[in-house]
This record gives structure tokens, sequence and C-alpha cells, in this order.
């Protein structure tokens, strides 16, 4: 049953239930309708947060940062159901720097750092500095999205490297990670199947509209990073005029989210790791990695193969990591992201580090490597990979015979032959049941400023110029020369800063669409 004939059999049920209590109740849901309340939710647009201190214990790092930026936290409550709004709630964690210049304050600016799945709750002070004077006149509000960090977190037990790797090397490899995630899609629909159907991006985008009503604003601006662009987007379709100022930051078109998201990153995934490759080739005598950026991209798919034959041990003791030909390809991919020095330095040591194990020799990684393995190895990551699975299984149906994926990989290999296998490779989603709601359409124009690196690898700039295309309204911030994902307040270019800072502070965005150039 769709969302809107739920409501509509709901209504009918209220209507049947008596005609006296309908009648006692009808001013109070005019007055919630005239506010731009959905019937059935003004209790959930009317509550107020009671703002308290963010630090839940002596080794909340999280909280005690939140603390000393001067910000607060609140919680609201969401229906877990928005076509019963009746039943179970879901309990949403928010954080707010509260605007200081009160007298030319601009309203709420609320976040989403991506992921899908990021916890957000963390971000207002990285916000608030990047913003500068213009912070003072924004209460800044960071939202861990349902069922992520503080916000009833949901964990199947799928840490992010079980649930994203590569189809190895071959057809037996492939094989084995078909029947990994048809036991992850098992696993998480037993722990968690009631939940799975509401983990979607529009119900996501209704809770956004819940937070502005219980922050008492008649619109809201929006900072969205990532996949946050998409649920940007999705906001501005589902409820037009409650936005002010929006920023799509590394945008992603609406037509590749869901489990379309990694395939559509591999071309420009595998042009970020011949950059690097070049990178690290100008370095050989730091990393040893090769000469040529094509000895540096043999060297990593050697040790794929060695990988395939024999798994890479990385570490001793606790941890030690077994690192097969399903595993190497995602750990790279990992740390292809950005490309500033720290970033390719970061993972020249990685490969290094892969290239002395495959040789068979005991290996002790840095602190980093170690830290990065249990993340996406052990129960330490397993919320962070569960939540980001269900969000993608709910955004989109995802082919359910695995020839399709292995036919999509051959084809692959040869072009893109890091990312074909581990981009294309089949997920939980071909095993769990598909969406409730069909994918939100883009409809409506909407002004916003658009951020895209010509090469992002994880949301190609091919994205951003399409959006902007959906969004005629809206203007395209171009940065030239960059490999890199996400651009405001982290990567350091002072253009897009100043570009995004301008258009915050007075709310008009530029006469024409920009470019910047990598510093």
């Amino acid at each position: 049953m769709t969302y809107l004939r739920r409501r509509a059999a709901a209504a009918a049920l209220a209507l049947v239930a008596g005609l006296t209590a309908a009648a006692a109740t009808a001013p109070a849901e005019a007055a919630a309708q005239a506010a731009g309340v959905p019937q059935g939710l003004d209790r959930y647009y009317q509550q107020r947060p009671d703002w308290h201190s963010c630090v839940q214990g002596p080794q909340d790092e999280e909280g005690a940062a939140l603390e000393r930026a001067g910000a607060r936290c609140a919680e609201v409550t969401v229906p877990l159901d928005y076509g019963a709004p009746g039943g179970r709630t879901v309990t949403l964690a928010l954080s707010r720097i509260k605007a200081t210049d009160t007298r030319h304050r601009i309203g709420t600016l609320l976040l989403n750092d991506g992921g899908p799945g990021s916890p957000t709750l963390g971000a207002p002070p990285r916000v608030h500095a990047a913003l500068k004077d213009t912070a003072a006149r924004f209460d800044i509000v960071g939202l861990d999205p349902r069922f992520v960090g503080r916000s009833a977190p949901l964990d199947c037990g799928w840490p992010i490297g079980f649930s994203i790797t590569s189809a190895g090397t071959g057809r037996a490899s492939f094989e084995r990670q078909v029947a990994l995630q048809r036991d992850l899609a098992t696993r998480c629909r037993s722990a968690a199947g009631d939940l799975l159907p509401h983990a979607s991006t529009r119900d996501a985008a209704r809770d956004m509209d819940v937070v502005r009503g219980a922050l008492g604003e008649r619109r809201i601006s929006y900072l969205g990073l990532s996949y946050g662009t998409y649920l940007g987007t999705v906001y501005t379709q589902m409820f037009p005029g409650r936005y002010d100022r929006v920023v799509l930051d590394s945008a992603l078109h609406p037509a590749h989210a869901g489990p379309a998201l990694l395939p559509n990153m591999a071309p420009e995934n595998e042009r970020a790791f011949a950059d690097w490759a070049d990178w690290a080739a100008a370095r050989h005598d730091t990393y040893g990695l090769g000469r040529t950026r094509e000895d540096v991209v043999a060297g990593v798919l050697r040790t794929v193969r060695a990988a395939a034959a024999r798994p890479l041990v990385v570490g001793a003791g606790a941890d030690a990591f077994e690192l097969d030909d399903t595993r190497v390809p995602m750990v790279v991919f990992m740390n292809l992201a950005g490309d500033s020095d720290a970033d390719r330095a970061g993972l020249a040591e990685l490969v290094a580090t892969l290239a002395e194990a495959a040789s068979g020799r005991p290996v002790t990684p840095s602190d980093g490597i170690t830290a990065m393995l249990r993340f996406l190895f052990t129960p330490q990551g397993s919320q962070a990979g569960s939540i980001s699975q269900a969000i993608l299984c709910a955004d989109g149906t995802a082919p359910r015979d695995p020839e399709d994926y292995w036919r999509r990989i051959e084809r692959d290999r040869a072009r893109y032959p890091l990312s074909g296998p581990l981009l294309d490779n089949i997920s939980p989603c071909a095993f769990l049941d598909p969406p409730r709601e069909a994918p939100t359409e883009v409809r409506r124009d909407a002004p916003a400023l658009i951020l895209s690196a010509t090469g992002d690898p994880r949301t190609p700039y091919r994205d951003g110029v399409a959006l902007h295309g959906l969004l005629p309204g809206s203007r395209l911030l171009t940065l030239r020369g960059a490999d890199q994902h996400g651009l405001y307040g982290t990567y350091g270019n002072a253009c897009v800063d100043d570009a995004v800072n301008a258009y915050l502070a007075g709310g008009r965005l530029p006469e024409a669409d920009l470019t910047c150039t990598r510093a």
C-alpha cells in the first residue's frame, strides 16, 4: 500500500470511529493545516525541544567538543511510519550553536554530512568556524538522521567492509560474495526487519520538516554534503516553500541514489586512482611503488591477485586482519576521496603496507591503518555499515539476479580493473524487499548553490551538472582540477568558501555560474 493510500485509509478509520471526536479536534487540526502541518502530525510539529548538555559521559569526546563550542543538545520525536502517525515513534538527536547576533539573525541552518548514514550531531562547530562572521547570524543545527548515531541507531551486524566488497578476481570469489550478501540481508531482516522499510530518504526529509516545525521556523536553510545533497533535493521537492538558502556540496544526481550509488562512481574513481598513481610515481624514492603511473597501478593489481591466492595478513594478535581479493580493493577505495598531499600520502603508506604483506613478510601497520581496519571489519563500524546499506536499499530497487551483477562486473573489469569488480558488485539490496515508495522525482525548481569538483571520485562532476539542469534556478560552482569529495569548509579553497559564505550571508545566488580552481 502506498503512503498516500495508507493516509487515506487512516483518515477513513478515524471518521468511522466517531464524528463527535472528529468535531472536537477539528479546530486544532485546521489551525495545524493552516500552519503547513501535514494532517495528523500536529503533535509532532508542535513539540518544543528541551535543550541540555551534549555530554553523555566521561568518554564522550563528541559531546565534550560540542560543549566547548557552546552547543546544546535536544531530542525531537517523529513517527516511525508517517502513514500511521499514532503508532511507534523514533527519537532524533540534534545539537545547536545558537546565533549570537540576534538583531541580524537569519534563521536556522540545518546540516547533513552525507554517508548515507553519517552522524551529523557533531558538525556544528566545524561549520561555525567555516562561516566566519556569518556564523553569529545562524542557529547552526546538527541532526543525526533516523537510525544514525544518537537517533535510535540501527545495527544489523553489517561492518562496512562486509557490505561493500569487491567481486574479486574470478567467479569463485563472486559466488562467495553472493552467499555473504544474502546472509547479511537475512541477518538484518531478522534483527531489524520492521525498521528497514522506514529508512528511506523520503522519511528523513519528513523528519527534517518536523524538526523545522519543532524549532519554530517557517523556513530553514540547509547545508548538505554528498548523499546529503540528495536529501536536500528531496526536501525541496516534498516541502516547497519551507526552505530558504540551500547549499548542495559535492552534488549527487537523484537518479544515482539508492543501489545505483556505487556503480555510478566507477569511471571517476578509476581516474582518481590513476591520478594518485602519478603522484606516487613522482615520489618513488619515498614509497617505492614504481616510477611511472603504469608501474604503480600494476603493483596494486599484483597485490590484489596475491590476496586472491593467499589472504594478506596485516597486523598481529587481536589486530590481525586477513584481506583477500574482495577486501584489498575496498580498503584502497576508502582512501581515494581526496587529493591533498596528506590524503595521497596516507594511501601510499597503505599500499606499501599491503605490498609488503603480499610478499609474505609480517607487517606492523601504522596506528591510522589499524584504526581504519578496525572500523571496516569489526563491530566498531557495524552501525555505520548497517544504516548506510539500509538507506541505499530503501531508496531504490536493486537487480535481483546475481547474473546481472556478474555480467556488469565482467563488462567493466577491463575498463576499471580496480573499481569495476568493487563498485559493480552485488549487495544486500538484492535480497531485501523492494522499497515502500517510489523515488522522488525532481519536478520543481529550487534555487540552490550546487558545488562540484571536476575530479570528484564519489559524486561525479557530471552529477552536479545534471542536477543543475534539473534545477534551472540553481547556480553551479565548479572547482576545476580537484579530485576531491567535500569542498566547503574542509578543503581549504578560499574561492569556494567565500562564495558559499556570501550566499548564506546575503541570501542571493550569484548572477551566473562560478568557477574556482584548485590552489
